[in-house]
């Protein structure tokens, strides 16, 4: 009744949900049962493809909650995205233990590589899942948090608020580079063992990881759609519209904000976590500005202001983004500016909003 009630009108968003839920079922399916001499098999690679597709779509929704909602256009959500895959990849990194190079029980190899003689004090508590989850939500959320609260009450906002997440997203990826800060330098981490006792290079393990990234895509989606249907949500939806409106008639506007951009910065951090032990590193290139700007043509491709759009932009541009690296990669980058000239020029509604044209064009 409840989900019934909350995808009322939202048809994209049932076939959004309906597909995960096939996914979940079938994918699995033909991976571990259907005999790799079938032409049905779904192999290993492909898996974990798909996995890393669904982590793309939960941080493009993630971007479409702030950008699309709330007029808030953040070229820095790859930071939050990098922050929760490096809070995760410090907890695989601790399963290691003596089965790394140098045998270490307590300090990860490229510590040892450093010479360091202890572990840092932020690298406590990371031998517990429980505790390297709570920090995939604590950490992008509280830099969110505090990050908005700074600009919001400042009243920055437009291009100027652009500008300032891209640059705390270039700050952290200079000082991840850095050997001194602990994290793996230029290499990052990665020689990832297991995760909660199961080896990471075990197909089961694979689907597991896949399934776990389909239902935080289709739980971020319910929390999303939950959100920009509540009376706060059309606050929200408001203060994109006529920010100075709003706050005349009496809303806090600073607060509707920092609080739609800390969600977001925790839905970038989960995408982030989940992303990491599929693709088996994490590294300061993640913070790299270029992959916040990819993420802003995901969501204007598929259609900003429709969270389902969002996740088919990712979606899209990332199956582009592999079959061109690998048939072409020396045109990828001009084929993401010609994309990106497109939805400017021909598709100010993304992908989505070209469908509910045809759709309405072809009922006249």
């Amino acid at each position: 009744m409840f989900t019934a009630r909350l995808l009322d009108h939202d048809r994209g968003g049932w076939i959004l949900l309906g597909t995960l839920a096939i996914s979940i079922v079938v994918v699995p399916i033909a991976n571990l049962w259907i005999p790799e001499t079938s032409a049905l098999h779904l192999s290993t690679y492909t898996l974990t493809l798909l996995g890393k597709y669904l982590c793309f779509a939960l941080l493009a929704l993630a971007l479409d909650l702030v950008w699309g909602y709330c007029g808030i256009l953040s070229l820095g959500h790859g930071a939050f995205f990098a922050l929760g895959g490096y809070a995760m990849g410090m907890y695989l990194m601790r399963q290691i233990g003596t089965r790394g190079v140098y045998g270490d029980p307590i300090l990860p190899d490229f510590m040892v590589f450093l010479n360091w003689q202890e572990l840092p004090w932020y690298w406590y508590g990371f031998d517990h899942f429980w505790f390297a989850a709570i920090m995939v939500i604590l950490v992008p959320g509280l830099l969110a948090y505090v990050f908005g609260w700074l600009a919001f009450r400042s009243r920055v906002s437009g291009v100027y608020l652009s500008i300032m997440t891209q640059a705390l997203t270039y700050a952290l990826m200079l000082a991840f580079f850095r050997n001194e800060m602990g994290f793996g330098g230029n290499n990052g981490l990665t020689d990832f063992k297991d995760i909660l006792g199961a080896s990471l290079q075990a197909d089961t393990t694979r689907v597991v990881l896949f399934v776990t990234s389909a239902l935080a895509l289709a739980l971020g989606y319910g929390v999303c759609r939950w959100i920009v249907t509540s009376k706060a949500g059309r606050v929200v939806t408001a203060i994109r519209d006529a920010e100075n409106r709003t706050r005349f008639i009496g809303y806090r506007v600073e607060q509707y904000q920092v609080w739609i951009f800390a969600v977001s910065a925790v839905l970038a951090g989960i995408a982030g976590a989940l992303y990491v032990p599929q693709v088996g590193i994490i590294n300061p290139g993640e913070y790299a500005p270029l992959h916040s700007i990819e993420l802003v043509v995901w969501v204007a491709l598929g259609g900003r202001g429709t969270l389902y759009g969002a996740a088919l932009g990712a979606v899209v541009v990332n199956y582009a983004k592999t079959f061109l690296t690998g048939a072409l990669p020396e045109i990828w980058l001009f084929a993401l500016g010609g994309l990106f000239v497109l939805v400017t020029v021909a598709l100010p509604k993304g992908i989505v909003g070209l469908m509910q044209w045809r759709k309405s064009d072809g009922g006249e």
